[in-house]
């Protein structure tokens, strides 16, 4: 069992609680597979039919590159003789009634995750947004930011690190480096598209290197955007496209069910480069806090993660707390220079998902 203990797993199927007080869980128990609601550590089970020298039916591995022909085995759900099903849904709380209780209610639930956090052999991957800067104020870690020298993320992990009166170690990427990280991306992962492998490559080679220094656990502000409402799709429900939901708390909801999807993606990427992610702000209080709150706590015009913005100012500098921040695959130009790789390569924009072709290549 990955994340929580056996007994903590054993009372979350027990009582049916989604938010049971971990950090995730995923693995099996007395026979069951089980997996959290939120999908914070992966798991997988054999889908092949048995053949000689294949692994069988009921095989499973937290690693896809165990098994012959991996299946994602989908959050909440548990699967035991019986078969799979879901066993937890995310739930749906009534919002908190006072703002400030609210907001103290997430900065409670923020600094207590955050301060268990135990810094043995951590470093932590700093943007200098208010997510990962939350943790730089409050666990004594090394910051690491990567990126190509004129990003945005290492100008901004620079400028808060003075900020916070530190220093951050800048992984500055290159084109050799992107070219090596992409195949090992696409191994771990199991995934060649251009958007997964352009949000990997930052993580990766900044895992590398925290690594290579000698640290095997990197903290990471994951979640804080799905959580706290920090997308533009989520501010400008209902009119934004790419949500259904009609209300800002229901797009909040919709970010949230994609979270199984990309930390999938982002522990395999950092346990293949040598490091254990560590992520407080996905524990259950927190996510439990995120849940109460109403939409104008989440996005208030132009302001976005408007309550996790007021909890951070106890830790940070309002320049910082206030601060906006820019995607990684783009704060980092990991995406610009995997474009430019690609059409460098022949394949140009004109052409049919032209980067993930060019990924596809370099696996080839």
């Amino acid at each position: 069992m990955q994340g929580a203990d056996t007994d903590a797993v054993a009372g979350a199927l027990e009582r049916g609680d989604a938010l049971p007080g971990t950090g995730g869980f995923a693995g099996e128990l007395d026979g069951v597979l089980v997996r959290d609601v939120l999908g914070r550590y992966p798991l997988f089970v054999e889908r092949a039919v048995s053949d000689e020298g294949r692994r069988a039916p009921g095989q499973w591995s937290h690693d896809p590159t165990d098994l012959t022909n991996p299946n994602s085995f989908p959050a909440g759900h548990v699967r035991d003789e019986s078969g799979s099903r879901r066993h937890w849904t995310l739930p749906s709380p009534e919002p908190f009634a006072d703002r400030e209780i609210a907001i103290e209610q997430v900065r409670n639930a923020v600094e207590k995750s955050v301060d268990a956090v135990d810094t043995d052999g951590l470093a932590i991957a700093f943007s200098g947004g208010v997510d990962s800067a939350l943790l730089a104020a409050r666990l004594d870690a090394p910051l690491y930011v990567a990126g190509f020298p004129d990003s945005h993320d290492v100008e901004a992990a620079r400028s808060a690190a003075d900020l916070l009166g530190t220093e951050v170690r800048v992984v500055e990427l290159t084109h050799d480096a992107i070219e090596r990280a992409v195949p090992e991306i696409a191994r771990a992962t199991g995934r060649v598209n251009a958007m997964d492998v352009q949000i990997s490559l930052p993580l990766s080679l900044a895992a590398e290197r925290v690594a290579a220094d000698g640290f095997d656990r990197l903290a990471l502000g994951q979640g804080a955007d799905e959580l706290f409402g920090g997308y533009a799709k989520v501010a400008k429900a209902p009119e934004d496209p790419r949500v259904e939901a009609d209300t800002v708390r229901g797009a909040q909801r919709e970010v949230i069910a994609s979270l199984p999807d990309q930390l999938e993606r982002d522990v395999l990427t950092l346990r293949a480069a040598g490091v254990e992610p560590v992520t407080p702000l996905l524990h259950d209080r927190v996510v439990d806090a995120a849940l109460r709150l109403d939409g104008d706590l989440l996005v208030d015009g132009e302001t976005r993660k408007v309550a996790l913005r007021a909890a951070a100012r106890e830790s940070l500098p309002d320049e910082i707390a206030s601060r906006d921040k820019k995607a990684a695959q783009y704060g980092s130009l990991a995406a610009r220079e995997l474009d430019r790789l690609a059409r460098q390569a022949g394949y140009k924009r004109r052409m049919d998902d032209h980067v993930t072709q060019y990924v596809e290549s370099l696996i080839e």
